[in-house]
């Protein structure tokens, strides 16, 4: 009995097959051994070259066995035509109803399968947006505790160093609240004292300024009392200058004792020195004026430094003001106020 000729092509092809030894899974240990010439090409290492080869043998292989189905199907074609009608392959209508059947099952679960696909991707559409929010969410959450973290471990390294830079014992935290009220009452009682400070200040100006007063209108009595006495031509046997002189010493003996002054020299047209006796002790103070402009140009202090003051950083403040009352006024003020 003859073997079909389409059999028989088959088993010629499985020959040829098996003789072009096509059988990659057993030359696994082939392709992976070094090259046979000893040649140690470091491009057929690169993952991507060999990526690129295999998309190209896979391209190649493809195309060869669409070439081989189509000449399959010629050479079937062909031989069904030409050929006598015995030796042709006879295809009856239950072949085509099988084959029929066999299409249909294969279209109904290429169907079903398009429908799950579609399906798939509805339910991707559908939650790609939810776990993208997600996503984001997470991600902004892991930022957030990664920023804690960082946070987390420089205040661990600030309170190390805090507790090198101060060993124990510490300050607790009721030792820091009663040291803390002890500041409290102990600003209020230097505040108290700073009011009465500026009210004996403001008392002692007013004083000073009076005080000054009433020596500029001494100094005007004693020029027009000079005036007139230059005016009569007395002479100095004169016994009506007796009274006025022992009238005007009177009057300037009392104003010094109201004021607290020792002795007052003029010692240029520039400069003036006064001297108060305050409680024993003397204070001098010395006024330097510009010449022209009249203006306090430098002034020295003399008998705080038994108090413990320094009085420059007070000359130099009334000095830039121009006040030269405000500076007597303060150092007679802190001369009362020492014990």
């Amino acid at each position: 009995m003859e073997q079909d000729p389409v059999l028989q092509r088959a088993q010629a092809l499985q020959t040829s097959f098996e003789k072009a030894n096509l059988h990659l899974v057993d030359n696994i240990s082939r392709f992976n051994a070094p090259p046979e010439d000893g040649s140690d090409n470091e491009e057929n290492k690169d993952p991507a070259v060999v990526a690129q080869d295999l998309a190209a043998q896979t391209s190649f292989l493809r195309k060869l066995k669409f070439r081989y189905l189509e000449l399959n199907a010629k050479s079937k074609y062909i031989t069904a035509i030409v050929s006598d009608i015995d030796d042709a392959a006879i295809v009856t209508a239950e072949d085509n109803k099988a084959l029929s059947l066999v299409c249909e099952e294969k279209k109904e679960k290429l169907r079903i399968a398009k429908a799950g696909l579609a399906e798939v991707r509805a339910n991707i559409r559908t939650l790609a947006p939810k776990v993208e929010e997600d996503y984001l969410k997470l991600k902004e959450s892991a930022a957030k505790a990664a920023l804690l973290r960082q946070k987390i471990i420089d205040a661990r390294l600030a309170l190390t160093r805090l507790r090198h830079a101060h060993p124990a014992p510490r300050l607790t935290i009721p030792a820091a609240e009663q040291r803390l009220a002890e500041q409290v009452t102990e600003m209020q009682v230097l505040t108290d004292n700073i009011e009465q400070a500026a009210k004996k200040v403001q008392s002692v100006k007013g004083n000073v300024k009076s005080g000054t007063q009433e020596i500029e209108s001494l100094r005007a009595e004693r020029a027009e009392a000079e005036k007139a006495v230059k005016a009569a031509r007395v002479n100095e046997d004169d016994g009506r200058l007796v009274p006025l002189y022992d009238l005007n010493m009177a009057s300037l003996a009392l104003h010094k004792t109201a004021l607290s002054i020792h002795d007052s020299q003029s010692v240029s047209e520039n400069e003036l020195r006064l001297t108060y006796t305050i409680r024993g002790r003397q204070i001098s103070i010395t006024l330097i004026f510009e010449p022209n402009t009249k203006q306090l140009a430098t002034a020295s202090v003399s008998g705080l430094d038994e108090l413990g003051v320094d009085p420059s950083e007070l000359v130099d403040s009334h000095i830039h003001t121009d006040d030269a009352h405000g500076l007597i006024a303060a150092v007679l003020a802190i001369a009362r106020a020492a014990p």
